[in-house]
């Protein structure tokens, strides 16, 4: 049986409360140099180890392969932790001991899943750096819309739901909505009314107690007033701070909170603009620190904001308007989605869509309205207001602190300029009748004033010349989990050049029946095309799953990869699909060429990855097996300079019971990564990838101790 042995060289002579018995065969092997082991029963005996002559590492435990060839045979052995000096382990006569524990693989695991391995497939990796091809360094990143409540009661922190009052919907200027009274008719009335303090959110709420402490009509003791349920429910958490603001026209501890204003006085009082922040945000910008901390963790390169459809609105009279958003909160009307058909109060504004993106080091990519909706459009000739918009947006982001829109951004808190290089015109609107006439004056105008701008057209130039000037070309693609697998190969045949537009796939997912609420098998669909962008990833720039966040309590669009509601969240398989993928951008990807039966079912990628935690290189291959049998891969490598470390290297695998298997919040960790230790990493390898699964191996590469032959 073939085993692994932790070496552990230690200077110092162990103590009796460091030995533990454990078996030993009487003899073996250290490979890959094949140096015979005759380990003894006793430490002060502590075993040769003929021909070698130096033994060194800098620190950590040393793993090489162990041969079993004979019984076994009782040992005392010592574990020890090093100082991270270099230690040798020189010749036999030296006082430093040698101790080796056997760790034996778990042959179980397939057999105790009831696995039956009846294909065999054979997989090449061509690892040479002559093989080698540059990913984009900002090949992954994620997108954001307004969606599902994914910002106004999601990410922005705000707990208050319609804090000014000012919700309305197509049709209904205003309303209170979810506020409500505590009281009845004979105790209470309330109203809105377009007489606030406020100049340009003009609606109040006027709250008129009709009871009184004293009299015959007496106010309850708990008293009348409104209250606010937030977003279904306010997480209060004990021992957490709030900050709660209110502003009057007159004087005056768990996730279903409220917020409650009672009173047991007669009188009249107006509100307006009530808010209620957790002081714990991250870094105190306003971002509700768990939803924040999921997105982080993919490391994401880029972050397009603010939409999709968001952006466009049916009507451009409910378009995303940025400047509305760049005044105090206060003073921000909010506006009426009239896509996804709930208001926002645009807490959440460009000013903190470009911190976000700072934030999370990646790149802001702002997508701008071109004077194009669902609905209706503006003609080309009248489209010059739109374009000193976007020009006088960029300024915001990127102007000097004395400039005109720099010193908004400036008084704004943060006086240097953000980092601002990609603006996306319009979505999904090149079929409309203006776009291509509004897109050139938007290019031109931009190009002028910003040349290193990076400039996103709507139009797909995967598969014929765009006829237009860009720098990138947006594509989208929402189907079913084969189709999308089948996809690996879409850019296969796009034409390469240096200098010509590279693809952004801004938005791509498996929906309908294949995805439910986020599956298994929506994630293996959405892993087998992610490889094709990873192997064209020298003229596919970018790519983002969409859309990014659902509160479970609306859902408009299923699925999603992150689902949350007041206090919990969890990602979905779509989520822990892209953690594969989070060390690709900026990699070398290398090719691998699959022998295999089940060729509509396997797709493989392999990519070399700079660790810049600890400076190492990476080997990283993974594997998405979209068939119902599992397959026994004989894996080579060749061309590999570096060696293997075997110590450090995993298996790591998304799998589950059932391809339609989901997470919830009863169950967030259903379909979840598990993490292995892969003993036999190395050049070559025998593995068993399971069904509906993705797999991969990271193997560390450079050794951590060095053996020779005397």
């Amino acid at each position: 049986m073939r085993g692994y042995l932790d070496v552990v060289v230690s200077i110092n002579p162990p103590q009796p409360s460091d030995l533990q018995q454990t078996k030993l065969a009487n003899k073996g092997e250290l490979g890959p140099d094949r140096h015979r082991c005759l380990p003894r029963p006793h430490f002060h005996d502590p075993g040769v180890v003929p021909g070698v002559q130096r033994l060194q590492a800098t620190h950590g435990s040393v793993r090489v392969p162990y041969l079993n060839p004979a019984g076994p045979e009782p040992i005392s052995c010592a574990r020890f932790t090093r100082d991270g000096r270099k230690m040798g382990f020189w010749g036999v006569s030296t006082v430093a001991m040698l101790c080796a524990i056997i760790l034996f693989p778990d042959t179980s695991r397939y057999s105790a899943q009831g696995l039956e391995v009846n294909q065999t497939a054979f997989l090449v990796v061509n690892a040479s750096s002559e093989a080698g091809r540059q990913i984009s360094d900002t090949l992954f990143g994620v997108f954001f819309e307004e969606i599902n409540h994914a910002g106004n009661g999601g990410l922005w922190a705000e707990l208050v739901s319609n804090r000014g009052f000012e919700a309305g919907g197509p049709n209904t200027p205003s309303n209170i909505d979810p506020w409500s009274i505590i009281g009845n008719d004979s105790t209470i009335f309330v109203a809105t009314n377009r007489t606030s303090c406020f100049e340009r959110n003009k609606v109040a709420l006027r709250m008129e107690v009709l009871c009184d402490s004293v009299g015959s009509n007496i106010c309850p003791v708990e008293g009348v007033g409104v209250f606010n349920p937030g977003y279904w429910g306010m997480n209060i958490e004990d021992g957490k701070e709030y900050k709660v603001e209110l502003l009057f026209k007159a004087q005056g501890s768990n996730p279903q909170s409220r917020l409650q204003l009672t009173t047991i006085n007669k009188g009249i009082i107006w509100f307006d603009q009530i808010s209620v922040m957790p002081v714990d945000t991250y870094k105190g910008h306003g971002f509700r620190k768990d939803l924040f901390n999921m997105v982080a963790d993919l490391k994401p390169r880029f972050i397009r904001f603010p939409g999709g459809c968001f952006v466009e609105g049916e009507w451009l009279r409910n378009a995303f308007r940025w400047k509305e958003t760049v005044v105090p909160w206060e003073e921000r009307s909010g506006h009426f989605g009239d896509v996804w058909m709930y208001w926002t109060d645009d807490g959440l504004g460009y000013y903190e869509f470009l911190q976000l993106a700072e934030d999370l080091g990646a790149s802001a990519v702002w997508v701008v309205n071109n004077g194009v909706s669902h609905n209706d459009q503006v003609a080309t000739q009248n489209i010059l207001a739109f374009v000193q918009d976007t020009l006088e947006s960029i300024e915001f982001a990127r102007g000097s602190p004395n400039s005109k829109w720099g010193s908004v951004r400036a008084s704004m808190g943060h006086p240097e300029p953000f980092e601002l290089k990609y603006v996306a015109v319009g979505n999904e609107d090149c079929g409309k009748k203006n776009y291509r006439g509004n897109y050139l004056k938007f290019y031109n105008a931009i190009k002028a004033a910003y040349p290193d701008i990076k400039i996103i057209t709507n139009c797909d130039g995967s598969s014929s010349p765009l006829g237009d000037p860009a720098d990138m070309y947006d594509f989208h693609i929402y189907t079913s989990a084969r189709n999308l697998f089948s996809m690996s190969n879409k850019f296969d045949q796009t034409k390469r050049s240096e200098h010509g537009p590279k693809a952004f796939v801004s938005e791509y997912a498996v929906t309908g029946s294949d995805a439910g609420k986020g599956s298994l098998l929506a994630a293996l669909g959405e892993a087998g095309f992610l490889m094709g962008l990873e192997k064209n990833g020298d003229i596919v720039e970018m790519a983002s799953y969409a859309p990014l966040f659902v509160n479970d309590n609306d859902r408009r669009w299923n699925p999603d990869a992150i689902v949350f509601n007041s206090w919990q969240h969890y990602g979905t398989p779509s989520y822990w699909m892209q953690q594969f993928f989070k060390e690709s951008s900026g990699a070398i990807y290398i090719p691998s060429k699959l022998q295999t039966n089940s060729s509509g079912s396997l797709i493989s990628s392999a990519i070399i990855w700079q660790n810049f935690e600890d400076g190492h290189k990476n080997l990283k291959i993974k594997i998405v097996n979209l068939g119902a049998d599992a397959i026994n891969l004989k894996i080579s490598i060749t061309g590999l300079q570096e060696t293997i470390n075997s110590f450090r290297s995993l298996e790591t695998i998304l799998s589950s019971t059932n391809v339609m298997d989901e997470n919830s919040f009863a169950v967030p960790n259903k379909v979840v990564p598990k993490e292995n230790a892969l003993l036999n990493a190395g050049t070559e390898m025998d593995v068993v990838i399971s069904p509906y699964s993705l797999t991969s191996f990271n193997l560390p590469l450079g050794p951590t101790v060095l053996v020779s032959a005397s």
